[in-house]
């Protein structure tokens, strides 16, 4: 679970730096690293430099974790909709409340400073 968690955020946020990822996971910059080597080590992540300042290194989200985000979106959309197809339309009524009402409550807790910085509402 921590691979797809900052799978997703660097899907979200773009390339970053071990210091930033390990602030944004609030883990220690060794714990980070260590787990940055092991996604490396899958082929997950990619460690790349930054050309302007060759000391910097930016974690990026490799082809083949690009692929696997992919997938587990396609896998998690299926699943949803196999649920879903099980409701009746009383039900469905009642899911689609619940979604606005958690979006609404989602959006006060965002104005109200609530919520950390790199959360976002992904309700649409």
């Amino acid at each position: 679970m921590s691979h797809l968690h900052v799978m997703w955020m660097l899907q979200r946020h773009g390339d970053l730096s071990m210091g930033r990822l390990a602030e944004m996971l609030d883990v220690s910059l060794s714990n980070a690293t260590g787990l940055i080597d092991r996604m490396e080590e899958r082929g997950l992540i990619e460690r790349v430099r930054v050309p302007d300042d060759r000391r910097v290194v930016l974690v990026a989200l490799s082809a083949r974790g690009r692929q696997m985000l992919e997938l587990t979106d396609v896998m998690r959309s299926d699943l949803l909709e196999a649920v879903l197809r099980r409701l009746d339309g009383r039900q469905l009524a009642c899911v689609a409340q619940a979604l606005r009402d958690v979006t609404e409550a989602l959006r006060a807790a965002r104005e109200a400073g609530d919520l950390p910085p790199d959360t976002h509402d992904h309700a649409h």
